[in-house]
């Protein structure tokens, strides 16, 4: 099993999340995050003056899947939140030891 974290956009959470459950995938985390890469921020005009911002609205989707899932999950997030554009994210790619089910108690891909 593999867990994928990806930084995306915070307008393209729902592209993506259509794009993983047409591919198959279902369950996924989400949270709304700031931070930012190369492009470092920004610079907005606000009544007159100059304002600084540093850490930019983005989103991380959690998504964890089976071994034969993950090319296709990667694949999934790429075309919905690619726009060509500085910013649009990363996709970051971890070993899931284990999985349980906290209701039933199931372990491992049956509890994905």
């Amino acid at each position: 099993m593999k867990k994928i974290d990806a930084i995306v956009r915070v307008n393209k959470i729902e592209e993506v999340k259509a794009k993983l459950e047409e591919a198959g995938i279902a369950g996924m985390t989400t949270e709304t995050v700031r931070g930012h890469g190369r492009q470092q921020g920004r610079t907005e005009l606000y009544r007159g003056s100059t304002y600084s911002i540093n850490l930019l609205p983005k989103a991380r989707i959690e998504v964890v899947v089976r071994d034969d899932q993950v090319d296709i999950a990667i694949a999934a997030i790429m075309e919905a939140a690619q726009t060509g554009e500085i910013g649009d994210g990363k996709v970051f790619v971890t070993d899931i030891i284990d999985a349980i089910r906290i209701r039933t108690g199931e372990r491992g891909e049956a509890a994905l």
